[in-house]
């Protein structure tokens, strides 16, 4: 507008907007705002330009050293966003909290162009001194604004239009503002979409310039946006105190001030501890890994990092660098820790799908990766169906013998007088019904890898001497010869039950129980684990690439079921819930009654008299089968029976009929049998 008359239809526009005197508004109500600011706060006139004040070299010097970190944080990314915008009639601009322009990326043409209007590098551009315009506006505003055209105050400025976002620091204090102007009022949308990006890059850079020496935490609702802008940020002490958080981590934590967040222990944001996600972190790659918010049932992904220090890229670089030939004593030194940090860290990583966030669970994880390095014979202690044979299969799969095979023999399964032929073997011909060939026993398998006695204070006294002659001499006499093999295995061993208590009451071998009983491991039931959530999303994606979600009520029933049977009965529920499940969600229609009523009692809390839980399904109520006709009752007593004759094991009676698991678990909901077992299933399922 460089005519007289149009000089005055934007004054009169601008006057009548602020005396109320319009039928329909021309603005946008922070426009309007700003206008009336203008004129009654800073006695601005829009029909006399002046030229925004202009600093002194020194001034200005000033200006730029308190700003210096915002402008380092702030370069790369000007210089980008000018770039993707790609057009020479506008500048990319940087003011700080007074709205001085700090710095600034345009074309020489346009920026000698805007530079004579005092748009450049020192000028004052708040809406004291330039009226309504992007920064000063967005200044007072403290939100993403556009300024378009004729919105600005001073007419001299209606033939540009200004995209500008505030940007914060870690304290929720504006540190100064990103701006876009041009005369292209077409950009207008697609700039402040940019800018807005931008602009959470500089926020997160100034987080890392700030706190260099912190650890970090990146975290999204969804993994897929854990290395993205859209990232929460945090900033963490080595002692777990919160030091900064980006303005998406609050929100996404439900934070409604840096005040409520930062000061605080990280456990008041998640319920684990720094430690821990530095450790999961590690172990997973630097994958996003899983954990809950500490106040709700919120799951996050986050990838937790320890600072990048000048002593950690030195050693790295003797570690990498093939040039270097020789160095000092001490830098040798490093260099073995460091190489056996990355050997504990693989191995770590391989067992990552054991825990997803339990503290007890993750250090039982690191001493048995630390102790089946030096083969010392290992006892797992742990409920059944807490996942002992899972655990000792993966502590096989980091072992020195994970190379050989892992053998697991379940000593409560087995019966007593095949106990014997099936650890030792025998030749042809030892007793009837061998086979004609003979047989290597479980041990002689095991030779060179790892041996699993699952229920070990079942075995029989005979047995426990054989066992330990073995572990002393390590050499085994199959049954029917006087020929020695001998034998080197790594010996993991699992209970239920209190092995101690076994001895003291004479039922196994003390000598035996001290010669397994290298190290003890305790596997958490279920209902102690605090990261039982996760481990029920865990098995949901093992089942399917895009599992249903689980609903709220659905996660409330299972998490507070005491699960006698643990992470066994654990996925046979899940598993049964996702073949009965037809939407997007898991509810408690597809959970089986005992756990949405919370039945079930724990072996150790129920009473000696009442029934097991495979009896209980037995003596269902009338109410459960009323509704079936005498087909599916007998039907029913039919499956029943097969589930019991096959230890609740749904795999292998799915396997025994010809049908599909998911199958089986329609027909037993249709059925009305509920997916229960008492604690002696001994399928390795979990």
């Amino acid at each position: 507008m460089s005519s007289l008359a149009d000089i005055d239809t934007h004054v009169r526009e601008v006057l009548s907007t602020v005396n109320h005197q319009l039928a329909t508004r021309p603005t946008s109500d922070s426009v309007a705002q700003s206008w009336a600011r203008c004129l009654n706060e800073f006695r601005l006139d829009p029909a006399r330009f002046v030229t925004p004040p202009i600093l002194t070299q020194q001034e200005l010097a000033a200006r730029r050293e308190a700003a210096s970190d915002l402008i380092a944080c702030s370069k790369l990314e000007m210089t980008t966003l000018y770039q993707q915008l790609a057009d020479p009639e506008l500048a990319v601009v940087l003011v700080d909290p007074e709205g001085v322009i700090v710095h600034q990326v345009s074309s020489v043409p346009f920026g000698e162009a805007i530079g004579a209007d005092g748009l450049r590098v020192g000028a004052l551009w708040s809406e004291r001194e330039a009226g309504t315009n992007g920064m000063g506006t967005c200044l007072v505003e403290r939100d993403c604004l556009a300024v378009c055209q004729h919105e600005h105050f001073y007419s001299r400025y209606t033939s540009l239009t200004c995209s500008a976002a505030p940007i914060f620091d870690d304290r929720g204090v504006i540190a100064g503002v990103l701006d876009v102007t041009s005369r292209s009022k077409l950009l207008q949308q697609h700039s402040l979409v940019l800018v807005g990006m931008s602009r959470q890059m500089i926020e997160n850079r100034l987080i890392d310039a700030r706190y260099r020496h912190a650890n970090m935490i990146h975290f999204h609702s969804r993994p897929e946006f854990v290395s993205t802008l859209h990232a929460g940020k945090l900033a963490v002490s080595d002692s777990g105190v919160v030091l900064a958080a980006s303005r998406s981590a609050l929100f996404q934590l439900d934070f409604r001030s840096h005040t409520e967040l930062v000061g605080k222990r990280i456990e008041e944001a998640f319920n684990s501890s720094l430690e821990d996600m530095i450790a999961r972190s590690i172990r997973g790659s630097f994958h996003p890994v899983t954990v809950y918010s500490a106040n709700a049932n919120n799951r996050f992904f986050l990838v937790a990092q320890t600072p990048r220090d000048a002593a950690t890229s030195a050693t790295r670089i003797l570690m990498t660098d093939p040039t270097v030939r020789d160095v000092s004593p001490g830098a040798r030194n490093r260099t073995v820790k460091q190489r056996d940090t990355r050997e504990q860290t693989s191995r770590l990583d391989k067992l990552s799908h054991l825990e997803f966030g339990d503290p007890g669970m993750a250090s039982q994880i690191q001493l048995a990766a630390r102790v089946i390095q030096r083969k010392i014979p290992i006892i797992l202690k742990g409920q059944t169906g807490t996942g002992k044979e899972v655990f000792a299969n993966a502590l096989h799969s980091i072992s020195p013998n994970c190379a050989g095979a892992f053998v697991a023999v379940n000593c409560a399964s087995l019966p007593e007088n095949l106990i014997e032929s099936e650890l030792f073997g025998y030749r042809a011909g030892a007793f009837t019904g061998a086979q004609r060939e003979g047989r290597r026993g479980k041990i002689v398998q095991a030779n060179g890898g790892t041996l699993f006695l699952d229920e070990i204070g079942d075995m029989p006294m005979a047995l426990q001497a054989r066992l330990l002659r073995v572990l002393e001499e390590h050499e085994v006499t199959p049954l029917g010869t006087e020929n020695t093999i001998k034998v080197d295995f790594q010996l993991i061993s699992a209970s239920h039950r209190n092995l101690m208590e076994l001895v003291q009451t004479g039922q196994f071998r003390e000598d035996l129980y001290y010669r397994l009983n290298g190290i003890e491991l305790n596997l958490p039931a279920l209902r102690d684990r605090a990261d039982a959530l996760a481990l029920m999303q865990h098995i949901l994606e093992s089942e399917l690439d895009d599992p249903p979600a689980l609903s709220a009520e659905a996660q409330h029933a299972l998490l507070s079921y005491a699960w006698p049977g643990n992470i066994r009965q654990l996925r046979h529920v899940l598993q049964m819930a996702v073949a009965l499940c037809d939407g997007a969600e898991i509810r408690c229609s597809h959970l089986p009654a005992e756990v949405v009523h919370g039945t079930g009692a724990s072996p150790a809390t129920r009473p000696s008299g009442a029934p097991s839980m495979v009896q209980a399904a037995h003596l269902a109520d009338d109410a459960d089968t009323s509704a079936l006709n005498a087909i599916q009752l007998k039907e029913r007593e039919t499956v029943l029976a097969l589930l019991d004759e096959h230890r609740w094991n749904v795999s292998n009676v799915a396997k025994g009929l010809g049908i599909s698991r998911n199958t089986l678990y329609r027909k037993m909901h249709r059925l009305h049998i509920r997916l229960s077992h008492d604690g002696s299933d001994p399928s390795p399922e979990a």
